[in-house]
């Protein structure tokens, strides 16, 4: 197996404060309404770039996995708003659920996603999209129909993974629109090393964000994103019943038109809780140099780091991370 380095200089261990950052500032929404209602409420601020043969990247997890984005807040979505829309998928790189077309066929149905089509992207091949500017690619290999849609909706379970530190609308894109056998793995795996997960922890991160690049800039203005900050245990939903116990309080949702500001809040808005509240899931992000996807996407232009949190249950009112963790109510693993 090849020696795992990290890429000296990058900081994935390092969090940055705001104070320290520079550039713009863009729109980043908060709710607290952990329902279908709120979910609705806040897909309303970041719908109107959303048009034509919609695709909605969702992570549709393993078997009877514990944690993923309740499927009557999508099923209600997706009536109301967007009848048309389509739930897009591919294949898994490891053996599991989910790692053939059949497999991932019966996996969706156990878990529920039977209301509204689904779009397993790569069941029928591949495509190949241009990465711009790249370290590592100058393409990614994307599941063949991706190209047959006009915009893109990530609507993601926001948590920690085991390989990625944690996983916002950056991993649900970058991993989940590569095809399950040659896109996973150029993201994985140094060519011909036999190990599936030789790639060291940064540029592993940065990989992901080419892949991430490669589809945002062929959406365009026509991406939006949202991220549930609900069961945010440190494990992926590819983990499934095998998940890490949730420590970590339920905060809201929130959603941009920008990549990079919504995730990046979102992992601002862990650093500003308690210690107690938060120290596995900072864990799981600094252990694996999660954070690396930040630094990256900005240094790609994919966004800002820097913005303004909207509180749209308050009149729109801009708040501060501090006013977006007050009164948290600790999770409880019996009322999930």
């Amino acid at each position: 197996m090849a020696e795992k380095k990290v890429i000296p200089g990058t900081g994935g261990d390092h969090y940055v404060p705001y104070e320290e950052r520079t550039g713009k500032e863009s729109a980043v929404f908060f709710t607290r309404d952990l329902s279908a209602e709120g979910l609705l409420k806040i897909y309303g601020r970041i719908s109107e770039v959303l048009d034509g043969r919609v695709a909605v990247k969702l992570h549709t997890g393993e078997k009877n996995g514990p944690n993923i984005i309740p499927r009557d807040w999508v099923k209600m979505l997706m009536e109301k708003k967007l009848p048309d829309g389509t739930i897009i998928e591919t294949n898994s790189y490891y053996e599991g659920d989910r790692d053939t077309t059949e497999k991932h066929r019966e996996t969706l149905q156990v878990n529920g996603w039977t209301f509204a089509a689904v779009d397993i992207m790569d069941a029928d091949g591949t495509v190949t999209f241009p990465v711009k500017n790249g370290k590592w690619f100058t393409e990614m290999s994307m599941g063949k129909t991706l190209a047959e849609y006009d915009s893109l909706l990530a609507l993601t379970h926001f948590k920690g993974h085991s390989k990625g530190g944690f996983g916002g609308s950056n991993k649900n894109i970058g991993i989940g629109c590569a095809d399950g056998r040659v896109g996973k793995a150029m993201i994985h795996t140094t060519p011909g090393q036999n190990d599936q997960w030789d790639i060291s922890d940064e540029e592993f991160m940065e990989r992901m964000t080419e892949s991430t690049k490669a589809v945002t800039d062929y959406f365009g203005k026509k991406a939006a994103y949202i991220n549930v900050m609900r069961n945010m245990s440190v494990s992926c939903d590819c983990e499934g019943i095998h998940a890490a116990p949730v420590v970590t309080p339920n905060v809201g949702i929130c959603a941009s038109l920008d990549i990079l500001a919504l995730d990046q809040a979102c992992v601002d808005i862990v650093y500003a809780m308690k210690e107690e509240e938060h120290h596995d899931l900072v864990e799981r992000m600094e252990s694996r140099h999660g954070l690396r996807q930040l630094s990256y996407m900005k240094e790609l232009g994919m966004g800002n780091d820097r913005y303004t949190l909207v509180d749209i249950d308050n009149n729109d009112k801009v708040i501060s991370l501090k006013d977006a963790v007050e009164n948290l109510v600790p999770f409880d693993a019996g009322n999930p």
